[in-house]
């Protein structure tokens, strides 16, 4: 099973704004992921989200489970508390040194169900993991963190030294030059986006792109691998949202105190 990136490697796969969109990726990058609405009203400012626009949108999200609100201020529900820390985790990804062994899961498990088989998948791709053939999910072994104790379960797994040399291995499992491509074509795009929209957007795919990074050791990578650069210049604008966002709250502590 290969990542998930689209074969236009060289497009950067940018999506247009809407208010789900905005205020998703807002608190997904605000910890706690918390703001009140006056604070939203004000943050959606920039990427052309009115009041309006922007509290029917908080309201179908409430709806549908996306967010909890409790008198004015909306915080994300525990689903997407999930999500928040995947997107920490793909920003932030905790390595160690690797040895040589590769993390092997055989899926053991047997009569379940389409969407079952299908929700497995999602999550062992989560986990970085991909498939060598059907049932057989693999990675090298220098993610610092345990696999999730209920797979067990469902899978058996294993320390593996594969005979096949690593290199090729990694190549086989995972799209490296398109991840790379796009990766790069991203970056190009941030160098020209100068509207607060644009760069919204573009970072928000950058987010994307970088839940598909498999995070290999470096020995395993192409030369030149755009990762670090993308998460160094995606580290940087959270800084920047971080900051303009605790601005706001601010200038709304003191206008309330006038």
């Amino acid at each position: 099973m290969r990542m998930n990136v689209s074969d236009r490697s060289g497009e950067a796969g940018l999506r247009p704004l809407s208010a789900r969109s905005v205020v998703l990726s807002l608190l997904l990058g605000t910890h706690p992921p918390q703001l009140a609405v006056k604070d939203l009203v004000r943050a959606v400012e920039p990427f052309g989200v009115g009041g309006s626009t922007l509290r029917a949108a908080l309201s179908r999200m409430v709806a549908a489970g996306d967010l909890r609100r409790t008198d004015a201020v909306y915080r994300l529900s525990d689903r997407l508390l999930a999500r928040q820390r995947r997107q920490d985790e793909a920003v932030h990804p905790r390595t160690r040194a690797w040895d040589g062994d590769w993390e092997m899961l055989v899926i053991t498990a047997t009569g379940r169900e389409p969407a079952e088989r299908a929700e497995l998948r999602a999550r062992l791709t989560a986990l970085r993991l991909a498939e060598l053939r059907e049932g057989v999910w693999l990675r090298p072994a220098n993610l610092n963190r345990p696999l999730p104790d209920d797979l067990a379960s469902v899978a058996q797994s294993y320390t593996a030294r594969p005979e096949l040399p690593a290199s090729e291995l990694a190549a086989l499992l995972w799209p490296l030059d398109a991840w790379s491509a796009t990766a790069r074509s991203l970056l190009a795009h941030l160098a020209g986006a100068d509207r607060p929209a644009d760069r919204f957007t573009a970072f928000a795919a950058v987010v994307r792109h970088l839940l598909a990074d498999p995070v290999l050791p470096p020995e395993l990578l192409p030369a030149d691998w755009p990762g670090e650069p993308l998460r160094a210049a995606y580290a940087e604008y959270q800084r920047e949202i971080t900051g303009s966002l605790g601005a706001i709250e601010c200038d709304g502590a003191a206008g309330a105190g006038e």
